[in-house]
């Protein structure tokens, strides 16, 4: 079928000379030519190598442990155990972050004292002069286990009698949606579609595994530098390690990757706990090994859609059970679920529907934050479901879709409104255009397919988390610009966009801003680098913090120009008469006439997003999410039917963006999102065998 897309409507946008160019990033050159400076590649003077010692059972208690040979070990200057451990437990969700109380006793402990439950669970620390040392320190620890029940497939941990991960039972967190009349929207269906779905654990695989220095100052601080999405963990850490909150300095690296996987705490408390007992820097830098086994994975699921359609493909009535395993842990788990939950249905309407989820607790590798946040995994699912329902009706793919497609002003799952434009048929439309007529195969054995999927995701956190972000803007005298703002940039240019915006508000260069950023101690706090939270959160705080420097300088300008505000203007670091552009004045000259009169150059500002009730965990219904996002993808596909071997022969995006701030970077975060969402599809999967990981290394994952 040839598929048309039609023409979108005209928009006028106001003419910009930052925001929405493809400027390149403030950060390029350094990682082009190999000067920027990762976590790992940071020594200090007497430094110190660590290793983590972690169980190799899944289901155990620990009869015996002895590290006296490892301490002993020449070289081997500090092996911690729980028994040196002021606080011997680790929350595992931030404070701010998440709502939901957490069950009593589910908090990891940061080593274990008798309890394995998964494998590569922490049990002991150890520093030395030299990392071979410290590697053979390891060795050295002599460890004996009990071996305990186990359960491994979060079905069967549901069930009665299943062996219990921590008590009262295996339920992590449930979440429902009652909406319409569910039994008439199925009466009324011509035909009713169900299909069960599993997707496996998924490995973020970034490039740089967790890695981080620490060190004492001559204040008693302690001073971590690592890779991190989270600055605040500061206060967690200090929570583990029995210090105050003011003696945890965390320094954000630039990342080399993160995708979720470094939201929780990885190497910062172990680093945290050996400098705190040898007053000496440490470093600990994990193995692509060591990262595999330590760090969250992606949940797994089991989804199913039983689904009532009309013979046009209209949905009348849908129920779906939703199970993720979420390992040995909570940590995220409870709002992965939810987020799963809300998305769950997909850019579809859907006025009569059930859902049922659960979070089930096993002995399987911990899982957590992934990006896409519980998105990927649904869409996995309602994607699968609408080809189902298309084969099964005999329609054409898009139409099944067409007919079931979210409008502005159309309810989601939980009836919130949707207020912005959805553009998914146009989306749909425009990628199948681009894939174009199928290619021919190169012979019998080789069959071609192409495919579609549409998609609906979420911004921002849940409204109900009063979620905030602090950004600093000032303007030096020489007419340059500096912003202050906690925010880690995971390579997404999320740094670069809060440059632009500074730089578009107060008319200057790309290259006259400078930023700040990532440090617990002196940039304002901003939040996690997740959720696709960042540029809407602290953007808006540092396009609040310019603005108002903006309106000092223009304020002062009415005194020189003897113009009203309305008809002055700031571009290329001048401040000009609108009506007469050649009447202007250098920015640095204006900037030091505010200085004279003592007015401020600088401005902090805190951004808070829009707040809502708390949501009933019983029946979810309201407003959760500031707004949702909307695209397409289409693939062509060549597949050999005597091997199984597939390859991509084409690939397109097409995804509602808004106006972006940095175009170049746009299209880099939907390429980088095809190339994953590729892997998920084909390549990726973590193999876990009775709780162990078969996969420890890229080459084995992939």
């Amino acid at each position: 079928m040839k598929y048309e897309a039609k023409p979108l409507p005209p928009v006028e946008l106001p003419e910009l000379c930052t925001i929405g160019k493809p400027l390149r990033r403030v950060d390029a050159l350094g990682k082009t030519t190999g000067a920027t400076v990762y976590a790992a590649d940071f020594t200090m003077p007497n430094m110190l190598h660590a290793k983590v010692f972690r169980s190799s059972e899944p289901s155990a208690r620990i009869k015996r442990l002895d590290v006296c040979r490892a301490r002993a070990l020449p070289g081997v200057v500090c092996v911690l155990t729980h028994e040196d451990l002021p606080d011997g437990k680790l929350v595992t969700d931030m404070p701010g972050q998440t709502g939901q109380k957490r069950r009593k006793g589910s908090d990891a402990p940061v080593l274990v004292s008798d309890r394995v439950r998964f494998a590569g669970e922490p049990i002991a620390l150890v520093a030395a002069e030299r990392l071979d040392i410290a590697e053979r320190a390891l060795e050295l620890i002599e460890i004996e286990y009990e071996p305990l029940p186990g359960v491994f497939d979060p079905l069967e941990a549901l069930k009665p009698g299943a062996p219990v991960t921590y008590e009262p039972d295996n339920v992590v967190s449930t979440w429902k949606v009652h909406k319409g009349d569910v039994k008439a929207g199925m009466a009324a269906a011509d035909v009713i579609v169900e299909n069960s779905f599993r997707v496996p654990f998924i490995d973020h695989a970034y490039i740089e595994p967790e890695a981080g220095v620490a060190w004492v100052d001559g204040r008693d601080v302690i001073n971590i530098r690592v890779c991190t999405q989270v600055v605040e963990h500061f206060r967690s850490i200090a929570r583990a390690v029995g210090v105050p909150h003011n003696k945890i300095h965390i320094q954000g690296t630039m990342l080399g990757g993160g995708f979720g996987g470094k939201e929780d705490i990885t190497v910062e408390i172990f680093l945290a706990l050996l400098v705190k007992h040898t007053r000496r820097p440490v470093k600990l830098v994990y193995t692509r090994e060591e990262s595999i086994q330590a760090h969250s994975k992606r949940h797994p699921f089991v989804i199913t859609h039983r689904t009532g359609v009309k013979k046009n493909g209209r949905i009348t009535g849908a129920e779906i059970e939703m199970v993720s395993d979420a390992g040995a842990y909570p940590y995220l788990s409870p709002y992965v679920l939810l987020y799963a939950t809300i998305a769950s249905t997909g850019p579809y309407r859907v006025d009569n529907l059930e859902v049922n989820s659960v979070s089930a607790a096993t002995n399987n590798p911990f899982t957590s934050a992934f990006r896409g946040f519980g998105a990927a995994q649904a869409a996995v699912a309602y994607e699968q479901q609408m080809d189902e329902i298309a084969k099964t009706l005999g329609l054409d793919p898009l139409e099944v879709r067409r007919v079931n497609y979210l409008e502005t002003g159309d309810r989601n799952t939980t009836g919130q409104v949707i207020k912005s434009a959805t553009w998914l048929e146009e989306t749909a439309t425009r990628v199948l255009e681009a894939l174009g007529e199928k290619s021919a195969p190169p012979n019998n054995r080789v069959k071609i397919g192409q495919g579609f999927a549409s998609y609906m995701q979420s911004y921002g956190r849940i409204t109900w988390f009063h979620d905030t972000s602090r950004a600093w803007v000032g303007l030096e005298l020489d007419g340059s610009v500096i912003i202050r703002c906690g925010v880690p940039d995971l390579g997404a240019g999320q740094v670069n966009s809060l440059c632009q915006i500074a730089a578009e508000v107060l008319g200057v260069g790309l290259d006259d801003v400078t930023i700040y950023s990532t440090d617990s101690a002196l940039t304002p706090l901003a939040g996690t680098t997740t959720a696709t939270r960042q540029l809407y959160m602290s953007g808006n705080a540092v396009l609040h913090a310019a603005s108002n420097v903006r309106e000092t300088l223009l304020n002062r300008a009415v005194k020189y120009f003897e113009e009203e505000p309305d008809n002055l203007d700031i571009a290329e670091r001048r401040v000009f008469v609108k009506d007469d552009p050649e009447n202007s004045l250098p920015l640095a000259e204006l900037a030091a006439m505010c200085a004279a009169d003592g007015l401020p150059l600088s401005n902090l500002y805190l951004f808070k997003a829009p707040f809502s009730a708390t949501l009933d965990p019983e029946n979810l219904r309201g407003d959760v999410f500031p707004d949702f996002t909307f695209g397409a993808q289409a693939v062509e596909v060549a597949v050999d039917t005597e091997t199984g071997e597939i390859t991509l022969l084409k690939s397109v995006a097409c995804h509602d963006i808004g106006r972006a701030i940095n175009r170049a970077a746009a299209v880099g975060q939907i390429q980088g999102g095809s190339a994953q969402g590729l892997g998920y599809a084909l390549m990726e999967d973590v193999i876990v065998k009775q709780g162990v990981i078969q996969t420890p290394s890229l080459s084995e994952y992939l």
